[in-house]
Order: C-alpha cells, then structure tokens, then sequence
C-alpha cells in the first residue's frame, strides 16, 4: 500500500487541503456553534419543566436515530437544493442531543444550597443563572459539546454526496477511484481535526473547573487557529503555484461572473469525465469548481436548479428517472426526445459523447462456464439460488422491474453495495451476479462474462453531455464543448476506467488518454 506511487500522489492530494479543510471547518465550527446556541438555552428551559424536558429530549433522540446519510438527503428533499445549506442543517440537528441531555443534567445537579445562598443575598433570577447555576453547570455542559464535536466532525464527511465540500470529497472519491492515497490524507486529516477540537474544548472544560483565564484563552486561541488555518494554507499553496499571466491572454480572458460549476455522480467515470470537462473548459480560460458524488436525481435537480453547469448523464438514466418512460426505442429516437423534453426545462443537450454505459448483468467465467449461462434468461432457472449484487439505486430503478417482468427473474438474495466493492464480492464468492457498468475496466479483466440481454430490456445509455442556462449563453465555452460530441468510444473510456480501478493510475492521467476536442 505504502509504495513510491502512494507517496508520489500525496502531494497532489495536499495541494486539494486547503478548499476541502476550509469546507469541513466551516460546516463542523458553524453548525456547533449553532447547535450550542439552541441547545443551551433549551437545555435551562426544560430543566425546570418536566413535560418541556420530555418532549424535547424525546425529539432529539429521535432525529439522532435516523441515519447521517438519510438525514442529508431529507433536507436536500426540504430545501430543493443541494450544497452547504442541506448539510450544515443536518449537523446543526445532529449536535443537538447531547449538548440539551448535558445541559439538564448540569442544572439539576447544581447543589441546592448554593441556590439558597444566591437566594439569600438577594439574586434575582437572571443573576443566579449567570452567576451560580451556569459556571457551576459548565463542565457539564462541556462534556456535551465535547461530544457532540466529535459527532460533527464525523458526519460531516457524509456532506460529499449533497455537493458540500468536505474532508469526505477524498474519502468518498478514493473509495470510487481506487486511490489510497486520497482515503489516507482524509481519514488522517479528519481523524486529527476532531482530536484536537476535542483536545481544546476539553482545555475549555478544565478552564471551568478550575476557573483559569488562562486554560480559557489558550484553549479559544487554539480553536481560532484551526478555524483559520485552512486560509493559511491557501495563502501558501497560492504563493508556490502563482505564474505571471501574459498580457494578451489575460485581456483576452472572458469575464464571467462566478466559476463554472461541474458536477458528476460516485463512480469512476464520473471522476474521468469530470476532469476531462475541467480541462476543455480551462482551455478557454473558463474559471470552474467541481460538485462531484451527487445522486442521478440529485445532479439533474441541481442543473435545472443552476447549482451546477454541466455535467455527464446516460440516455437510459433520463428516459426512465425524468422522462418516466419504460418503452423500447431506438438510440436516436431516444436522445431526440430527451433533447426535447430537457429543453422546456432549460437545459441543453450538446450530444452523445460516442460510448455507452448500458447496465450489464455479470458473473465470474469459471462460474458461468460450469452453469452453462451465457444470457440473462439462462439465470432464470438457477436465479433462486444465486446472489447478486448492485449499488442500491438499481433495485429500486424500472429497468429492475422490466427485467423482472420480462424474463420472471427472481434471485435468492440481493445485496446492496458501492460498485467499487461489487467486484472483490463477485471474487470471492459472497456474490454470483453482479449488476455492473459496460465501460468498467475491472471487466475487461478476463475474470468475468457479461450475460447477453437477448430481449433487449435494458435500453441504451449512451452518455450525453448537458448544461445550464447559464453555460448555454457562452457561445466559444459551448463551441468547445461540442467539439466532445462523438470523441469517445466505449473501449476507449472502458481502458480509461481501467487505468484508475486496476492499475492504480490517477484520475488525471485516465482523463489524459480520452481524445481531446479537435480545436
């Protein structure tokens, strides 16, 4: 694992820090503060009403249950959008729980002879709240927060898939693009935020015990640090990769008012594709920002919405998620009227970029060999005693439903897995079928068989590059873009795929080998 390769791609990982640590800062820091700013003052209200204390705790409890990735996608759902807002929502409610349990807790505990001093000197309310019955309670209540941090800045690493950018950008994306590197420097580098956040705030706990200014100051000095060291870091990556710009080029450069959104979905191709577009756009001194790991529904509700201004979808994924269509048509007939159907919603349809990403059933070849299935209606009879597997999307999807309609078929068990796992289960054995993608390298690999679809019930998912409104006005940005359509054959992007799953190469250079637009 630790290899000269790995270590060849920290660097450049490093150089992706200071975006993605200001991201998880920003959410993790805001959404903390937030939550102590609701929790606390709940927290003295309940303590002294019992039914307020039950419906409260009762409620937080159970927003704490429903599972981070669940909970991202109902406020994506309730705010029609999707970026930092959703995420940071989400967080703010997660933090709730135990900072409100540690605030009653810390208020019943204060003793009550203390009350009754403050009563006798003459305090009115106000007063002994601020100062008797918090300071006495603020260990307490700092335990919570100290936990619930550690709470935040863990599940703000879930934030990647609703387009907030995160310490979880490299997490999800070495996951999906085989890249260790990538998942060393997130794990690492979100593993030590939440030490030393908790560390400080720890400082902040002994600070109230001890009543020490200075344990206060140092522990609040080194929280400002860290909520400013991701602009620190800027500033020096800045510093090393600033080059003079030549004269003529910049006055040439077109002026837009905010960067080129580009987003994608969780898998490699996705990623390849992302940096192809990244790369054409930047040949026309276009400014671009990336929104990658988005959900099919998510990353088409975010063009329509502008959130994003292009990105990489399939026919077949449109003609059966958006357009609702189950029937079967030819590819051009299809792309027609789903360049029709997408322009009343505002969105362009540049064309096919030449390859398809058809779903394609697929089993180990010894297997396949030894069962004699070449096609899909040759599983039917052993279907009740195999397992298959597929990202969770697929089964809910009508493709599922017109296989199961059409050819009766029904597998003992079905498992539901990212696609980067799929392929180590079908190795093993945990998995007789898998429900992969036609340009996945990982199955040019001779170990696997694709089974023919002789009814032809999946359609065709040609890949077709869209855009915003807003991209679609910039006339030389889109006359590059066209320049894409047909560029890219399946082989071609299935080796591209390959170079990032099975050699270990980097998205970058897979991107490097897809056919440039001819200028």
């Amino acid at each position: 694992m630790f290899d000269a390769d790995f270590w060849s791609r920290i660097p450049h990982q490093l150089s992706l820090l200071p975006d993605r640590l200001g991201g998880h800062v920003f959410l993790a820091f805001s959404s903390l503060l937030a939550g102590v700013l609701i929790s606390i003052p709940l927290g003295i209200f309940c303590s002294r009403r019992p039914k307020a204390e039950r419906g409260a705790v009762t409620i937080a409890n159970v927003i704490q249950t429903i599972p981070g990735m669940a909970l991202l996608a109902i406020m994506v759902f309730a705010f029609q959008r999707t970026g930092m807002l959703p995420a940071w929502v989400a967080l703010v409610l997660y933090s709730i729980l135990p900072i409100l349990r540690n605030t009653i807790a810390g208020m019943k505990t204060v003793d009550p002879g203390c009350i009754e001093a403050a009563d006798g000197i003459g305090l009115n309310r106000w007063q002994k709240l601020r100062i008797v019955e918090l300071p006495l309670a603020a260990p307490t209540i700092l335990a919570g927060v100290r936990t619930a941090s550690a709470w935040v800045v863990g599940a703000a690493t879930l934030a990647y898939p609703v387009g907030a950018t995160s310490l979880g950008d490299y997490i999800f994306a070495g996951l999906q693009t085989s890249n260790s590197a990538a998942l060393m420097v997130g794990c690492v580098c979100s593993a030590a935020l939440a030490l030393l956040l908790d560390m400080l705030l720890g400082g902040l706990e002994v600070a109230s015990k001890k009543r020490s200014r200075m344990w206060a100051f140092g522990s609040i000095a080194g929280m400002a640090a860290i909520a400013v060291s991701p602009l620190l870091l800027r500033a020096m990556h800045q510093e090393k990769t600033i080059t003079p710009v030549p004269e003529m080029v910049a006055a040439e450069a077109f002026q837009q008012d905010k960067p080129y959104v580009i987003g994608g979905k969780p898998f490699t191709e996705q990623y390849i594709l992302i940096d192809h577009l990244r790369e054409v756009l930047q040949e026309e001194n276009r400014e671009t920002e990336v929104k990658a790991g988005l959900g099919s529904n998510v990353v088409l509700q975010s063009l329509k919405r502008g959130e994003i201004d292009c990105y990489v979808d399939y026919s077949g994924t449109l003609w059966a998620n958006e357009m609702e269509r189950s029937d079967n048509v030819s590819s051009a007939e299809m792309m027609i009227d789903i360049g029709t159907h997408l322009k009343e919603q505002g969105i362009l349809t540049l064309g096919p970029l030449g390859f398809r990403n058809d779903y394609v059933f697929a089993m180990r070849k010894e297997q396949a060999d030894e069962m004699g299935i070449r096609s899909i209606a040759d599983l039917v009879p052993h279907a009740n005693e195999l397992t298959a597997a597929c990202e969770i999307e697929f089964w809910s999807r009508p493709e599922w439903k017109n296989v199961q309609t059409e050819y009766g078929l029904q597998f003992g068990k079905t498992k539901s897995m990212d696609a980067a796992l799929m392929y180590g289960a079908l190795s093993r054995g945990e998995a007789d079928v898998i429900v992969a993608y036609r340009t996945d390298g990982r199955l040019g690999s001779g170990e696997f068989v694709e089974l023919e679809d002789p009814r032809f019930v999946l359609p065709p998912y040609d890949a077709v590059l869209l855009v915003s409104e807003r991209l679609a006005k910039d006339r030389a940005a889109i006359d590059k873009l066209r320049k894409m359509v047909n560029t890219i054959s399946t082989p071609e992007m299935r080796k591209a795929n390959g170079m990032v799953d099975l050699q270990e190469k980097s998205v970058a250079e897979a991107a490097a080998t897809l056919d440039p637009p001819v200028n």
